[in-house]
């Protein structure tokens, strides 16, 4: 399985941004996490390739209907392999 660090910035806090990118996770079978950090939210996300890549065009496009993705970063990554599910934090 492939990982992405990703970095949501805009108006993605205090929207539902988390629980859609939850709900996206569950969708895709996309292991890893999602949370407020600072002034952007963090995710960290793991899956087969096509399914990451589903997962991934989704948050940035704005997980939650009320959120606005001004920009983000995506770098590669790897997970825990001890990673079994998809947090919320």
């Amino acid at each position: 399985m492939n990982g992405k660090h990703i970095k949501v910035f805009g108006r993605v806090q205090g929207v539902g941004f988390r629980f859609f990118t939850a709900q996206l996770a569950k969708k895709y079978n996309i292991l890893g996490s999602v949370e407020n950090v600072s002034d952007y939210v963090e995710i960290y996300a793991s899956g087969e390739n096509d399914d990451l890549e589903k997962f991934v065009n989704g948050v940035i496009q704005g997980a939650a209907p009320a959120s606005v993705v001004e920009h983000y970063t995506i770098e590669e990554t790897t997970l825990d392999e001890k990673t079994k599910h998809f947090k919320t934090l």
